[in-house]
């Protein structure tokens, strides 16, 4: 599989790229902003109130081309996170893709992403946390 790296942050809804356990590996993630499912032609975004800011807390996603409206959980829902990274298990570098949902990990609500030569689980928390020790 070869993902396609983002040129721009505009086509994108969420992009991080940091180290990873005291910089035994690293990873760059981040999810596409989708396709209006009624036009197909614009990509969904935040809404844009008159003088052309962005609503940052809007509770929905809406096609600048169409003006199809969508909600905030389920568009996330349907969204993909493409990720690159070096693991920090077995230091090999891998692609993989997984859903854009937090699931709980040692505790910390993360983004999981599985290495695609050893299974071990990457998880991307938020910046400044760190995981709890077993």
């Amino acid at each position: 599989m070869v993902l396609k790296e983002p040129e721009s942050m505009d086509e994108l809804v969420y992009f991080t790229n940091r180290k990873l356990e005291g910089g035994k590996g690293k990873i760059k993630a981040w999810v596409y902003r989708k396709l209006c499912p009624k036009c197909g032609k614009a990509r969904m975004g935040k809404p844009i109130d008159n003088k052309g800011n962005v609503k940052v807390r809007a509770k929905e996603y809406v096609c600048p081309n169409c003006g199809y409206k969508e909600e905030k959980e389920e568009h996330e829902e349907s969204l993909i996170l493409e990720a690159k990274y070096v693991c920090p298990n077995c230091g090999k570098d891998g692609e993989s893709k997984s859903e854009y949902k937090r699931k709980v990990f040692q505790g910390i609500p993360s983004y999981i992403v599985e290495c695609s030569n050893c299974n071990a689980k990457i998880p991307l928390t938020k910046k400044m946390k760190d995981l709890k020790s077993k």
